[in-house]
């Protein structure tokens, strides 16, 4: 007579599998959004509390000195605009609206700071318009 193997408070050992499969196929199946982010100060001076806002989070920098760039990977959730805000050397709050972003987006953005508060969005996304 061949005994039998039970696990996990005496189920037998196909129970904890089973329960787990479906756990695994959904995890599977999910996909996160991400657009690689590039912001590049070409306004020839060093910008002060630089902050990006998109849907669903923000990220930015203390400082971002003439000719830097900053590199950041956003992993979108929902849809909205995103706009970009620095104080200027001499004191002045800039804010720049740029593209609407959406869940279904990925791949390449390109933010190009340029002087007089004026900005460059040089987006490389698919799909290019949300649904």
């Amino acid at each position: 007579m061949r005994a039998r193997v039970k696990t996990w408070a005496g189920a037998p050992g196909w129970i904890l599998p089973a329960l787990l499969l479906p756990v695994l196929l959904w995890a599977a199946g999910c996909h996160s959004y991400h657009i690689e982010t590039t912001v590049e100060n070409r306004t020839g001076e060093t910008i002060q509390l630089l902050e990006v806002d998109y849907p669903s989070a923000s990220f930015g920098s203390d400082r971002l000195a003439a000719g830097a760039t900053l590199h950041y990977r956003i992993q979108l959730r929902g849809s909205g605009p995103l706009q970009v805000e620095y104080t200027a050397s001499d004191g002045r709050q800039v804010r720049v609206d740029g593209p609407v972003l959406a869940e279904p987006q990925e791949g390449q953005l390109r933010i190009v700071l340029l002087a007089g508060g004026k900005a460059e969005f040089l987006p490389q996304l698919t799909p290019q318009r949300p649904n």
